[in-house]
């Protein structure tokens, strides 16, 4: 017996990075798992794909977490298929740099919109059920930089330390209920969302953490499927860090 065996999740962004690595770890403990993602179907499908090889249901319901209809739409669609939404894994997200004195309102409000606003309207439209059902897990995926901050991405920093910030918030409101809510905040990660660097910037990153090297997918999905089991269930609040020493609290 999986983990996660017979469980229904939803993970956003899951299509690729961080975000598949979950799907595919949540699939091999026994999870059905909703990718939710922006790409088109035809990029996206290889990772429901994946879930179904893995003897699990997978399903693609393409979404951008910002916009409210979008949301309510994929999780009613999520929740006619797999009849519940047990886990909840708030992984979209979007990231550029920019100085703030240069920084185009349209760029803030882009990367907001997407990681602190499409976590917001997930569990908003998720939330209510698990409630009702009186048990569920939601894990939001945070950064180290939303602890530390990060000079040219001060929006991004913003916008996840709001996901932490919100992830306390909401752990103290639903604990009591049975819904937990935790976070998870990785360091510097091989995924391709960080704009390209010089190989000497590169070098010097790595040089700075503790580890000496950046962080593969697979060392974060670990701490994703414990906090949706049963084996974190007196973790409320909390933030993992799977950051190679980035950030120590």
């Amino acid at each position: 017996m999986g983990r996660l065996d017979d469980k229904k999740a939803i993970v956003t962004g899951g299509a690729r990075g961080i975000g598949r690595a979950i799907v595919g770890a949540f699939a091999a403990e026994g999870a059905d798992v909703a990718v939710a993602d922006v790409l088109p179907e035809e990029e996206a499908a290889p990772t429901p794909a994946e879930v179904e090889r893995s003897g699990r249901r997978g399903i693609y319901v393409r979404t951008d977490v910002a916009q409210e209809d979008q949301v309510r739409s994929m999780v009613g669609t999520v929740q006619e298929a797999f009849g519940r939404i047990d886990v909840l894994v708030n992984n979209a997200g979007v990231l550029g740099r920019a100085p703030l004195e240069e920084m185009p309102i349209e760029e803030w409000d882009r990367v907001l919109d997407v990681n602190l606003r499409g976590t917001f309207l997930c569990c908003r439209f998720v939330l209510p059920k698990m409630l009702e059902r009186g048990g569920g897990r939601i894990i939001n995926v945070a950064s180290q930089i939303g602890q530390a901050g990060a000079p040219l991405l001060a929006h991004y920093s913003a916008s996840k330390g709001g996901v932490i910030a919100f992830t306390k918030a909401l752990a103290r409101e639903v604990a009591a209920r049975g819904v937990l809510v935790n976070a998870v905040a990785p360091g510097p990660i091989s995924t391709g969302i960080m704009p390209a660097e010089s190989e000497e910037l590169e070098e010097a990153s790595k040089a700075a953490l503790p580890i000496r090297r950046f962080g593969e997918v697979d060392e974060v999905a670990p701490t994703v499927v414990f906090l949706a089991s049963d084996d974190s269930s007196y973790y409320v609040g909390q933030t993992l860090g799977p950051n190679g020493g980035d950030v120590m609290l």
